[in-house]
């Protein structure tokens, strides 16, 4: 897919072929349910989520599957079994179009990254301020 500026999520998603389009619209609808406060935004040329202003899951569309990042040392740990008959490597989360969009899972995913990154905000907000 060629570079493209995208104004919104909704036109990220529209930009897609069809068969990726529909799972996509899944997939955010998932992300909204488990994080529905998060702020939709386009970063690195993707849809992003940001509760309290700070990322915590991206998503995209490909040719033969759909990613969720960032796949975490904790989510890969926390789902590992869920996550084995998936492609994780790198961050990355690799789901075939060809298979159903394992929505309930991604929710759990998306929660689990908005606790990761709450944690990661209260422990930096505790932390001593250097001078």
């Amino acid at each position: 897919m060629a570079k493209t500026e995208f104004k919104s999520v909704s036109d990220y998603v529209s930009s897609q072929p069809k068969r990726v389009q529909l799972k996509l619209k899944q997939v955010r609808s998932a992300i909204r349910k488990a994080i529905p406060s998060a702020e939709e935004v386009i970063s690195y040329g993707m849809p992003a989520y940001r509760p309290h202003g700070s990322t915590v899951l991206y998503f995209a569309g490909w040719k033969h599957h759909y990613s969720l990042y960032p796949a975490t040392s904790q989510v890969v740990a926390a789902f590992k079994d869920d996550l084995a008959q998936y492609e994780v490597n790198k961050g990355t989360i690799r789901f075939s179009l060809s298979r159903p969009v394992p929505a309930r899972l991604i929710e759990r995913i998306a929660t689990l990254r908005a606790k990761e990154v709450a944690q990661h905000q209260a422990a930096k907000a505790a932390a001593p301020k250097k001078l």
